[in-house]
């Protein structure tokens, strides 16, 4: 599926039970009209809150190029990850510093913007990365 005029939203989120402990990832992709196009959610295994943070965001951004869309914007209620990602903060996370390039790398071939937004912004991909870690599963539709 392409969608090249079209404008994207992409919700993303990373959760922890623990910190590090079991962790997974959700992201939503919608149109401008907010329909949801794909959703997605994984159990990634044991990490940490910010690996996950990363870990979903990369993945979203992968699913995001296959659909070839105009613009993006990208949205999360990871302050650490936005602002790391704005250059605001420095990564200084040896954990974090190979996930932060690849996503730079990735987010080089897109048109987009990145927004930090509040975690109620963000229920369905919150949901989704809680469902991975419940369920220790991977999912999309």
């Amino acid at each position: 599926m392409q969608i090249k005029k079209a404008i994207l939203n992409v919700y993303s989120d990373g959760a922890s039970s623990g910190n590090p402990g079991p962790s997974g990832i959700g992201y939503v992709i919608e149109d401008a009209e907010g329909n949801i196009i794909f959703k997605y959610s994984e159990f990634i295994g044991n990490t940490t809150n910010n690996v996950a943070e990363y870990t979903a965001l990369l993945k979203a951004i992968e699913k995001t190029i296959e659909l070839t869309p105009k613009k993006v914007r990208f949205y999360s209620d990871s302050e650490l990850l936005v602002k790391q990602l704005k250059g605001e903060y420095k990564v200084k996370s040896k954990n974090l510093i190979g996930l932060y390039q690849a996503v730079v790398s990735k987010l080089s071939l897109l048109n987009y913007d990145i927004v930090h937004i509040k975690r109620d912004n963000n229920k369905l991909a919150d949901n989704l990365a809680k469902s991975a870690i419940k369920n220790g599963i991977r999912s999309f539709t």
